[in-house]
């Protein structure tokens, strides 16, 4: 038993997952479009929370965030689990794809048994959808994922109940009820005001504009706080925040430049098409962040630069991504 479901890539998982799903049920929004309505850009630099023992930096919003987002919007009703039985949350997943109904859930990577080697690690908040199922395996439509891939009914249990930090539980999640109309253009613009909000106006400065200042001064102290080869594990940690899990700091910007573009139409207001090529400039900053923080942790070549010198970098962004948001947090039917 499969469901006709449309498997397409995207560049960040819930974004695909919450883009597939809506393309089921014949609300076909693009993947920008979904990260914007999802308010999915984010930052913080929060040193409490330890990821591998290293201060966790994060480019998005909680898990599931973006889905309740754009559902909520949309005033589409869903229906959100999690379990501590991993044979309850099986089964229940198993009714529903008989019922036709296709399940997004919450896995970690690390045993996910069609990832390629170099990119399994103890990360436990990655979407995808499940739509079917023959015999002891089910069909996996995983955005990152170029076709359907597959996973047998140990291996998906496993994954959903993975250990560590922010345990999925078996977390799944689907759309329960579309309405006969949408307000688009309403939740465009409540989804820019929330990123304007996130990015401007939390207090705590660990987050947002203030939370990228934040991890600057921060940087800038870690060789002599820490030690050259302590230094080098927190900034590849960064990276790899930046780089490698879902599209971190430059694709996010990319992808909301992209936003940006398509809602200038939607709301007929073309002022968002410039500040778009603003997001798509700050966009290229984390680039090259990234390509310097890079050949730093590397040690490679004459390209490198100081922990100063990325902090600057770092101070830069902020600057920036503060006036974007200030005139994004204006916008109005």
């Amino acid at each position: 038993m499969k469901i006709n479901l449309q498997h397409k890539q995207a560049a960040h998982c819930e974004n695909g997952v919450t883009s597939n799903l809506l393309h089921f049920y014949n609300i076909p929004l693009s993947e920008p479009m979904v990260f914007g309505i999802g308010a999915g850009l984010f930052f913080s630099h929060m040193p409490f929370i330890k990821l591998n023992f290293i201060p966790v930096t994060s480019f998005r919003p909680l898990p599931g965030f973006i889905f309740k987002r754009v559902t909520r919007r949309l005033g589409i009703k869903t229906k959100r689990f999690k379990y501590s039985n991993p044979q309850q949350a099986m089964n229940e997943m198993d009714l529903l794809l008989e019922k036709g109904i296709p399940v997004g859930m919450l896995v970690g990577v690390f045993y996910l048994s069609y990832f390629p080697q170099e990119f399994r690690f103890h990360f436990n908040a990655h979407n995808l959808v499940v739509f079917g199922k023959e015999n002891n395996t089910y069909f996996i439509s995983d955005p990152v994922m170029e076709n359907v891939e597959t996973l047998t009914y140990d291996e998906l249990a496993k994954v959903r109940f993975a250990k560590g930090t922010y345990p999925p539980k078996g977390r799944m999640y689907y759309i329960s009820e579309v309405p006969e109309k949408i307000d688009l253009k309403g939740a465009i613009v409540k989804g820019i005001k929330q990123a304007s909000k996130d990015m401007l106006t939390i207090p705590i400065p660990m987050f947002g504009v203030k939370g990228i200042r934040f991890m600057a001064k921060r940087l800038k102290r870690w060789p002599e706080k820490l030690g050259e080869k302590k230094a080098a594990l927190y900034l590849g940690q960064v990276i790899r925040m930046l780089e490698e899990i879902g599209t971190g700091g430059a694709g996010f910007r990319f992808i909301y430049a992209a936003f940006l573009q398509e809602a200038a139409g939607v709301l007929e207001q073309p002022w968002l098409l410039e500040v778009s090529k603003e997001m798509t400039i700050v966009g290229d900053k984390w680039r090259e962040f990234a390509y310097l923080a890079a050949r730093t942790f590397k040690k490679r070549g004459t390209e490198t630069a100081t922990y100063e010198q990325l902090s600057e970098l770092l101070m830069i962004i902020a600057n920036q991504e503060e006036e974007i948001f200030k005139k994004l947090k204006k916008i109005s039917l």
